[in-house]
């Protein structure tokens, strides 16, 4: 069981890039681009867009909430069951400010993996909406545990009472961030624990390799359940960027999902193989996408054959084609490579380490 595991001896910092300061948590970088960058759009979903301030202040109310209402503390697993929205990113700050680590289940899962999960979480509160709190009735574990609809609008009008400020507490890049269970092909699924040094450590690694800016626009394609998503939604608020959350109706729907890369502008496009083949499939059918700096790849095996398309139109851009490889216990990414056409025909290629990844 997942409880028997989360604490020590598994804790050590041999597993954190050894330059890191103790103080250096993911809610912490995300609050220093709040100061920096205040009125940057943090957030963009459908017509609604939330700056840093607000997402900040929103996150920080619900955050005292968790704390005060649920005596959340210091690795407390939150479960998170959510439709991908704005309230999506704005739980999973405010479990981490509250000194939680949160817990990501996919709504569309079989009520037995769902009903797993709690149960091995011993979870004392799962935050989900008001459309989703009704599926949740019904399962098992349910019992014993909290049900919080974050969208609700008397708690909406309730958090509002309370502080706008940052919580004082004491998590360091040593606590717990978030756990991710795996598919459970090979029996029940497993947690994965993953701490706030291991994220910003990636980050820190990654610095020197592409330069994110504040201006940067990342789109939010992949599930929260997929550690992908780890690395679009704080590429973007650790550097200032704006993070454009993908409806999931158009995330399954690729020139809806072109043209949304198009009228955003974005500059950071992350991909799994499988998808990124359909993109190139229809992109004579619009125009090019000048804005982007980034492609990056992951997730999957990359079949290099398949970029000749790809690299006739953007050959001669500034968008550059990165393969990243790692598995979701080594913390999303653990190689990188850039693609350019002479690699195209060669057998796939995972590059090099990157700084904070030693291996065999």
């Amino acid at each position: 069981m997942l409880k028997k595991i989360h604490k020590p001896p598994f804790r050590s910092d041999k597993a954190i890039e050894p330059n890191h300061q103790q103080f250096e948590t993911i809610h912490g970088l995300f609050q220093k681009q709040v100061v920096e960058s205040p009125n940057n759009i943090a957030i963009s979903y459908k017509k609604i867009s939330i700056s840093y301030y607000k997402l900040n202040k929103l996150a920080n109310q619900l955050a005292y909430y968790l704390q005060e209402r649920y005596l959340v503390k210091c690795e407390d697993l939150i479960v998170l069951y959510l439709d991908r929205d704005e309230f999506m990113v704005i739980a999973m700050l405010a479990v981490l400010k509250a000194g939680g680590a949160y817990v990501p289940i996919d709504n569309t899962a079989p009520k037995d993996r769902i009903n797993y999960i709690l149960e091995d979480t011993r979870t004392k509160l799962v935050i989900t909406n008001l459309r989703l709190a009704s599926t949740l009735t019904n399962l098992i574990y349910m019992e014993c545990c909290n049900i919080l609809s974050i969208d609700d609008q008397l708690l909406q009008d309730y958090l509002a009472k309370y502080p706008i400020t940052n919580l004082n507490i004491n998590v360091t890049n040593l606590n717990l961030a978030y756990v991710i269970y795996t598919s459970g092909t090979t029996g029940n699924p497993k947690g994965v624990l993953q701490l706030h040094g291991n994220i910003v450590g990636l980050f820190k690694a990654t610095n020197d390799l592409y330069k994110f800016r504040n201006n940067d626009v990342w789109t939010l394609f992949h599930s929260y359940v997929f550690d992908f998503s780890v690395w679009e939604i704080f590429g973007a608020l650790f550097y200032g960027g704006k993070l454009v959350v993908v409806p999931s109706e158009v995330s399954k729907n690729v020139e809806l999902f072109y043209k949304l890369c198009e009228k955003e502008k974005v500059t950071i496009l992350n991909q799994t193989p499988n998808v990124f083949y359909q993109v190139i499939d229809i992109i004579n059918k619009f125009t090019k996408l000048d804005s982007l700096r980034y492609v990056i790849l992951g997730g999957d095996k990359l079949n290099f054959n398949q970029l000749e398309p790809w690299f006739k139109i953007y050959e001669n851009t500034p968008t550059e084609l990165i393969n990243m490889y790692g598995i979701t216990e080594t913390t999303i990414h653990a190689t990188y490579k850039i693609i350019t056409k002479v690699d195209v025909g060669n057998k796939s290629n995972i590059g090099r380490f990157i700084s904070s990844i030693k291996g065999y």
